[in-house]
């Protein structure tokens, strides 16, 4: 059976459907939608999407219009896990993992290092404990996690490298976490298919930085090693508006 996932940063889920997100959902139909910050609460599910023929699973931040995610899916799930079992971070609503039969889809939206990195500490324990969480939960059966990490991992990430070194989104502890997760038994899916240079997945809404493809690639659909012979493309929908990030899709064969 083949799979269609799409992730995607949808920056406030009301301007989203504003701006076409149903007719995006209708033309690319997939099986399965995550969405990050969304900003909305569960108790009020716009119509939209209620009687879109998903079933709908959100995991909301405290902190009203702020953050969380939300999952749509067709297929027949088994289990609903939202956060990764620390309160410090599971107020904000960042993870949201739906059970499916093979595997557990990890809908993720973590932390932003912010423009003078004031959250950096706060962002690499976060990762420090994502990491222990999926590891754990891998022995039960394989991960998807998609979402938006907000880092880009290489130089070829990211626009203009040298003018960021060490900026939020592109400092040393944010990459080499990465690196370290990956060497961990998990795959980037996009680059499984993209060495192209290039390509990215969020553009700054200043200085009309999409149209001059200023971007960075902070967005993934991340896969345990044991899925990859499944995977049959992984891309970025760059064309789609309507966010100042692109959807991502993976198709799977399962």
């Amino acid at each position: 059976m083949e799979l269609k996932l799409v992730s995607w940063n949808v920056n406030g889920m009301r301007a989203a459907l504003g701006h076409g997100l149903m007719d995006f959902i209708q033309k690319v139909s997939p099986e399965v939608l995550c969405m990050q910050e969304t900003k909305i609460s569960s108790d009020f599910i716009p119509m939209e999407l209620s009687t879109s023929g998903y079933k709908i699973f959100v995991n909301e931040a405290q902190k009203k219009g702020y953050s969380g995610t939300m999952t749509l899916s067709k297929l027949s799930s088994l289990n609903v896990i939202k956060g990764i079992g620390n309160q410090a971070f599971d107020v904000e609503g960042r993870v949201l993992t739906v059970e499916y039969e093979e595997f557990y889809l990890v809908n993720s939206y973590f932390p932003n290092s912010r423009r003078t990195l004031e959250r950096l500490d706060y962002k690499m324990e976060f990762n420090k404990l994502f990491l222990e969480w999926a590891k754990n939960m891998e022995k039960k059966k394989p991960l998807i996690i998609c979402g938006d990490m907000n880092f880009a991992h290489r130089e070829i990430d990211i626009a203009r490298p040298r003018e960021n070194v060490n900026n939020a989104g592109f400092t040393e502890q944010e990459r080499s976490w990465m690196t370290t997760f990956l060497e961990n038994g998990f795959v980037d899916t996009f680059r499984m298919f993209h060495e192209e240079p290039n390509r990215y997945s969020w553009w700054s809404y200043m200085r009309n930085a999409r149209n001059r493809n200023i971007g960075w690639r902070i967005d993934y659909f991340i896969i345990s090693e044991s899925l990859r012979e499944y995977v049959k493309s992984s891309d970025i929908l760059e064309n789609i508006q309507g966010s100042d990030h692109a959807p991502l899709i993976l198709t799977l064969e399962i």
